[in-house]
């Protein structure tokens, strides 16, 4: 776990020197504990921040159902990659930046979250070493931990889950939301 020269330098400038002290030594862990394990084999879902080589950053939404996000050991996950949009923005990052940062919240029950920072490789199938399986996934991202550590919940809403029938792999605009944003005007 590092925490950059600016980070430092921050908390002095803004006076919090002693909080993220305390931060560092009671939230923050170099792996996942068994806690923190249970608490993403619960999450159906994980937001991803990667970056490419030069910097410029792509944040994006993973889900599935419960234990998605496989923990392979307390130092490493992986998650599936389901058929997308076809650009490849997060694995193409990851290729040039192993770099990521994976954010799990459950606004369903504790409205808790959990940060998981590392370093990020692409699994093509069949993966003989960590036998990934799922039949939607058409490959796996595995994650070495770097830092695991909580979101607090004060700023995280409560909300009510619905049901709703998931099209996986699909090509269907219905489904995949259309023009929402009504670009191809634009254009």
């Amino acid at each position: 776990m590092s925490q950059s020269p600016v980070e430092r330098e921050l908390q002095r400038e803004y006076g919090s020197e002693q909080r993220a002290e305390a931060f560092y030594r009671n939230q923050m862990l170099s792996k996942l504990n068994s806690h923190m394990q249970q608490f993403i084999a619960n999450q159906t879902m994980v937001f991803i921040a990667t970056a490419n080589a030069r910097g410029d950053c792509d944040s994006s939404f993973r889900s599935g159902l419960p234990g998605f996000v496989r923990v392979l050991n307390d130092h490493t996950l992986a998650y599936p990659e389901y058929r997308g949009n076809g650009v490849y923005a997060s694995l193409a990052n990851i290729r040039e930046n192993p770099h990521i940062g994976l954010m799990f919240i459950d606004f369903f029950k504790h409205c808790i979250g959990l940060h998981v920072n590392g370093q990020a490789a692409i699994r093509e199938l069949p993966d003989t070493r960590w036998n990934l399986q799922d039949d939607r996934a058409e490959r796996w991202v595995l994650v070495n931990v770097d830092e695991a550590f909580i979101h607090c919940s004060k700023h995280i809403p409560l909300l009510t889950q619905s049901p709703k029938e998931i099209h996986w792999g699909t090509d269907d605009d219905l489904y995949k939301g259309g023009d929402f944003f009504n670009v191809k005007a634009e254009k």
